[in-house]
């Protein structure tokens, strides 16, 4: 049986922090750059184009998803 290989000494936290922090930020700015986000021409907001808007929940013009309804939802108490 083939043995594994073993660290010879202890990776510190700050280390690995850098390390996967520097690779989520590749990772964000590869998607940033692949994503297209534009301005919702409802609420202002930053949205994805093409997709409904996660603010108002409005596409093209039309209400698709109904945000009061979730709100309301949250806010309920059973008593």
């Amino acid at each position: 049986m083939a043995k594994h290989p073993v660290p010879k000494k202890k990776t510190a936290k700050s280390t690995s922090k850098q390390r996967y922090g520097s690779f989520k930020t590749r990772v964000l700015k590869k998607l940033s750059n692949r994503v297209n986000l534009v301005d919702c021409p409802n609420c202002g907001a930053k949205a994805q184009a093409h997709t409904v808007c996660h603010e108002c929940g409005q596409y093209r013009g039309r209400q698709v998803l109904d945000k009061q309804k979730k709100i309301d939802k949250i806010t309920k108490i059973k008593a």
